[in-house]
């Protein structure tokens, strides 16, 4: 590899612990706003859900499974069924239309 991978890789990996490291510096005390704190809680679900849906669509032999499967399991969240039976109703439905399909 060149040397300005090396360049670029340092770059990044100072970016990227300024990042976490600055609010754990110079923020000492608990957090009492309520608009920040929601912001915060809400934080990991967003970003496992940006990582995470798009990937429900492609990860199946076919897109209309991957449709269908999601339309399923949105309504069976909104159901309030628990973690591990949204994933198995949503895995049964993808093996179900790979099958018809």
């Amino acid at each position: 590899m060149d040397k300005q991978f090396y360049i670029y890789l340092a770059i990044m990996s100072l970016i990227t612990y300024a990042i976490r490291a600055i609010p754990l510096v110079f923020i000492n005390k608990k957090i009492t706003n309520p608009t920040i704190q929601s912001f915060l809680d809400y934080i990991p679900y967003t970003v496992l859900a940006a990582m995470t849906f798009p990937d429900i669509f492609y990860s199946t032999g076919h897109l209309i499974s991957g449709i269908v499967a999601t339309i399923i399991i949105i309504y069976a969240s909104y159901k309030e069924l628990s973690l591990i039976q949204v994933a198995c109703i949503g895995c049964f439905v993808v093996v179900m239309i790979e099958l018809i399909l």
